[in-house]
């Protein structure tokens, strides 16, 4: 069983569903959504109508909209394809270095 939900979070799938059949397994279709990361569209009379995706999701989608942050983004892509950027491990570096001098001030 585990294994077949690890392969269903691998490979996005969209389940397309009647309203009428959500709307009485509502909670089983939500604790799917949740827990196994599914998306299930909505359908009334074949069109469809609606969508479920987890709430998380749908806040990073919604903030990915915002204008602002695109532009940060397409900012932080720009200075990274300039080579604006550095190694993660030579940014810890430095800051590990920081924190010990610190440490060492405090015990003092």
């Amino acid at each position: 069983m585990a294994r077949a939900a690890t392969q269903e979070q691998s490979t996005l799938m969209v389940k397309t569903i009647p309203i009428t059949k959500a709307r009485i397994n509502l909670g089983a279709l939500v604790k799917r959504v949740h827990l196994n990361k599914e998306y299930f569209i909505l359908e009334k009379d074949g069109i469809p109508v609606a969508g479920l995706m987890d709430a998380s999701e749908l806040e990073d989608y919604l903030e990915l909209r915002d204008p602002k942050v695109r532009e940060h983004i397409r900012k932080s892509n720009k200075e990274y394809l300039t080579g604006k950027s550095r190694p993660m491990e030579d940014f810890l570096t430095k800051l590990k270095p920081g924190k010990s001098k610190k440490a060492k001030v405090a015990r003092r």
